[in-house]
C-alpha cells in the first residue's frame, strides 16, 4: 500500500502481515505501551475485532477513498460485519466528534493447543474487560513492555506440524505437558516474550479462549488431548470453539465433535496438507469440515497458516480426504525408492533418472527434493516417515470399511514397515529408500 497524509481519528483500511485489509480507525495508544522503532506507523484500534496493532503508514488507506475497492476483493462473513459495524459508527457520529467505540466489541482471545500460539488484548483500567466474543478474528498483539510485534513474525513461527506425543501428553507451543500439566521448553519462552499466554492444562487453553487450535500426532494423541485429565473437554462451554488440525481418521474426529458439541461447544476438523517448509512458510492447503460458520470464522487465521483452504462439509470428510492424500503421496515416495534402487541395482545412473524424470510429466518440486535427499543421503526429517505409514495404516482401513482394494497403499505400507524396522521412523520419508537397500 502506499504512504498516505493521514492523522488521530482517521477512518483507516490497516493491513497486517499476511492478513486482509480490515477497516479501523486510527487512535490513541495506551501509555504504556511503547511506540515501535523505525518507519512511521499509526496505532489503529479494528472494527468488529477489538484487535488493536501498529501499522506502518505505507500499510495504511484511506476508508472512504478505498471502500469499493475492498468490498470488492474481501467477501467474508466477518469482514462485511467489520464494515457494517464501520458504517454504523458512522451513522451514530455524524454531526458529532466521538471516539472510537466499536459495536459489540469484547476481548477476544486466541491460543493454540499442540504446536501453539496465544495472545490476548491486555486492557487497561480504564478499558474493562468484557464478555468474551465468541469469534477470533486475528491473532493479537498484546500490550507489554516491549513494541507490538508483527503478526508476520509470529506466523512465521507458527509451525503447524504433527508432534510426537505420548498417551498422556500434549504440546502447547512447543512445550511437552505431562498428566495434562504443560510444562514450557526454551522455544515457548519466544512465543511468550512475544506476548503469548501460556495455559498449563488444555482445559485452562480451552476456558480462556474463544478458538482453540490443536494439532498432534495420531488418533490416540487426539483422544487423549480431548477426553484425558484436565483435557479440552473439561475447558468447553457453550460457545467455545476447538479445531482439531491433525491427521487421523473419521471415526475419531466424529467422535470428538459429538462430545464437545454435546457441551454446547463448536467444533471443525482441519488437517493440513504440506512439510515444515510449507509450514515455516504458511503455505499449507487446509481441508476442513464441520460447523460452517465455525471455518468463516477462522478464515483469517488459515489465510495465515495456508496458501488455501476447502470446506468439504459434514464432519469425517476432510480426515478422509487427507487420508486419502496422504496415502497417493506416500504411495508415489515408495515408487520413487523403488526406482532409484532399480536403477543402481541395474547400473544405471540414479542421478539421471533424476534428471529424465525433472523434464517429463511427473516432475514437480516434491519428487526433485525427495531424490536430491536420497541422492545426498540427507534424511532429515521434513515429514516424518512414522507419520506417513500412520497415514496409510488408517487409509487402508477407510478402505476396508467401505469394502474398497487398496492394494497400492497396502505394498507401500509394508515397505515403510520395513523401514520402521531399520530404525527409520524418526527420519524423512524418503528414508523408505532405506528398506530397499538392507
Amino acid at each position: 500500500m502506499a504512504a498516505v497524509s493521514l492523522r488521530l481519528g482517521d477512518l483507516v483500511w490497516g493491513k497486517l502481515g499476511r492478513y486482509p485489509p480490515w477497516p479501523g480507525k486510527i487512535v490513541n495508544p495506551p501509555k504504556d505501551l511503547k511506540k515501535p522503532r523505525g518507519k512511521k506507523c499509526f496505532f489503529v484500534k479494528f472494527f468488529g475485532t477489538e484487535d488493536h496493532a501498529w501499522i506502518k503508514v505505507e500499510q495504511l488507506k484511506p476508508y472512504h477513498a478505498h471502500k469499493e475497492e475492498m468490498i470488492k476483493i474481501n467477501k467474508g462473513k466477518r469482514f462485511q460485519q467489520a464494515v457494517d459495524a464501520v458504517e454504523e459508527f458512522l451513522r451514530r457520529a455524524k454531526g458529532k466528534d466521538q471516539d472510537l467505540t466499536i459495536p459489540e466489541s469484547s476481548t477476544v482471545k486466541g491460543m493454540m493447543a499442540g504446536p501453539m500460539a496465544a495472545f490476548k488484548w491486555q486492557p487497561t483500567a480504564s478499558e474493562p474487560v468484557k464478555d468474551a466474543d465468541p469469534h477470533f478474528h486475528h491473532f493479537l498483539l498484546s500490550q507489554t513492555e516491549k513494541p507490538a510485534v508483527c503478526y508476520q513474525a509470529i506466523t512465521k513461527k507458527l509451525k503447524i506440524c504433527e508432534e510426537e506425543t505420548g498417551s498422556t501428553s500434549i504440546q502447547a507451543a512447543d512445550s511437552t505437558a505431562v498428566n495434562g500439566s504443560i510444562t514450557p521448553t526454551d522455544k515457548c519462552d519466544l512465543f511468550i516474550q512475544e506476548g503469548a499466554r501460556l495455559g498449563r492444562t488444555p482445559a485452562e487453553v480451552v476456558s480462556t479462549c474463544d478458538i482453540t487450535f490443536a494439532c498432534v500426532s495420531d488418533p490416540k494423541a487426539a483422544k487423549d488431548l480431548v477426553l484425558g485429565p484436565s483435557g479440552v473437554l473439561q475447558g468447553i462451554r457453550p460457545g467455545k470453539c476447538y479445531v482439531d488440525m491433525s491427521t487421523v481418521d473419521a471415526d475419531t474426529v466424529t467422535e470428538l465433535a459429538q462430545v464437545i458439541v454435546s457441551r454446547g461447544g463448536r467444533f471443525l476438523e482441519a488437517p493440513v496438507s504440506g512439510n515444515q517448509q510449507l509450514s515455516n512458510d504458511g503455505m499449507l492447503v487446509i481441508l476442513a469440515a464441520g460447523d460452517r460458520g465455525l471455518y468463516e470464522d477462522c478464515s483469517s487465521c488459515f489465510q495465515a497458516m495456508g496458501k488455501t483452504s476447502f470446506f468439504l462439509g459434514e464432519v469425517g470428510n476432510a480426515a478422509k480426504m487427507m487420508l486419502i492424500v496422504n496415502m497417493v503421496q506416500g504411495s508415489f515416495m515408495a515408487t520413487i525408492a523403488e526406482g532409484l534402487t532399480l536403477a543402481q541395482v541395474t547400473g544405471q545412473s540414479q542421478q539421471t533418472l533424476l534428471d529424465i524424470l525433472n523434464q517429463g510429466q511427473l516432475a514437480s518440486i516434491f519428487l526433485d527434493q525427495k531424490c536430491q535427499n536420497i541422492l545426498q543421503g540427507n534424511f532429515k526429517p521434513d515429514f516424518y516417515l512414522k507419520y506417513i505409514q500412520k497415514d496409510l495404516r488408517l487409509a487402508i482401513a477407510l478402505g476396508d470399511a467401505v469394502n474398497h482394494p487398496t492394494p497400492m497403499a497396502a505394498a507401500a505400507n509394508e515397505v515403510y514397515k520395513r523401514a520402521k524396522a531399520l530404525d527409520q521412523s524418526d527420519n524423512d520419508m524418503s528414508a523408505v529408500y532405506r528398506a530397499y537397500i538392507h
